[in-house]
């Protein structure tokens, strides 16, 4: 049977296709331009279209597709694009579901752990309450449609994603030329915590959801042990073996560059923990910050 990916050409989406091949599955890439081969098929979510018989009988759905929150400045327009980006293609696919004879088992819908808003020094995990803001209220509104495929007795699970840590893209890509030439500093006050993940760790997690039936709602897709800006800032100086800058890059100057994404994206931080993966024995290969740099880069 079929595993259906949305989203395969990012980061999560390519890494998880390869790691599925790898384990002997059939892959089947929705995309939104001509299919070129027999392992794509169409899909249109702003037309509210997706080849269902696709769909019908696969095993698993992966919907991971979205517009990036950080690579673009966030206007007004862009906001928009981000929340029809993951909301409607969420409709999309979870109604498409709810319609099939033979729905999949298990549908895993990509969200984040922006979900929580700034929880300050409070650990959070899956059972925390949703914060304030833009990337709150998305994730909220992102996962409400996932839970339309609920109601086909497809077992959902919401992936809160925390920052991907990987040297081929990402965050940590956009952060290494400015740490490469010894300019890397702490942002703001360097006191927000920052949930983070290794790319390896994200990709075994997901199939370990895949495999475990007890794995139901939202999922942290974070490492056991958070950090603050300014100990991610020390830790990826260390990495690369750079000095980094003691003067923090200020809130203003992140504002007047990225927008709304300076405040809620880098500004604020989750200080969010796994413990629905703990609960199930999953295993992390680079728990701590300082493994999982040293195994990216």
């Amino acid at each position: 049977m079929a595993i259906i990916v949305t989203g395969a050409s990012g980061l999560l989406g390519s890494a998880l296709v390869a790691a599925l091949k790898s384990d002997g599955h059939q892959v089947v890439r929705l995309v939104r331009r001509e299919p070129r081969s027999a392992e794509e098929s169409r899909w249109d979510p702003g037309q509210e279209f997706v080849d269902r018989t696709v769909l019908e009988g696969a095993h698993a759905v992966v919907h991971l597709s979205g517009a990036s929150l950080g690579e673009r400045r966030w206007s007004e327009a862009y906001k928009r694009e981000i929340v029809a980006s993951r909301v409607e293609s969420t409709r999309t696919l979870a109604t498409a579901l709810k319609g099939l004879e033979r729905p999949p088992e298990v549908l895993l819908s990509a969200s984040g752990v922006g979900f929580y808003g700034d929880t300050g020094d409070r650990v959070t995990d899956e059972s925390g309450p949703r914060g304030e803001g833009f990337l709150a209220e998305l994730c909220e509104c992102w996962e409400e449609e996932a839970a339309v495929a609920e109601e086909a007795g497809v077992r959902t699970v919401r992936l809160r994603t925390a920052i991907a840590l990987s040297g081929k893209g990402g965050a940590l890509r956009q952060m290494l030329p400015v740490f490469r030439m010894g300019l890397g500093a702490p942002l703001g006050s360097g006191q927000q915590w920052w949930a983070w993940i290794s790319l390896d760790d994200w990709v075994r997690a997901a199939l370990h959801i895949l495999k475990n039936r007890d794995l139901v709602g939202p999922v942290n897709l974070t490492s056991p042990e958070p950090v603050t800006n300014k100990e991610f800032t020390k830790a990826l100086g260390r990495a690369l073996k750079k000095p980094t800058m003691p003067i923090p890059v200020p809130g203003f100057a992140l504002r007047t560059a990225l927008g709304g994404f300076a405040d809620e994206g880098l500004l604020i931080g989750q200080r969010a923990v796994p413990a629905k993966l703990l609960d199930t024995d999953f295993r992390f290969l680079h728990p701590t910050l300082d493994d999982a740099l040293t195994a990216v880069l």
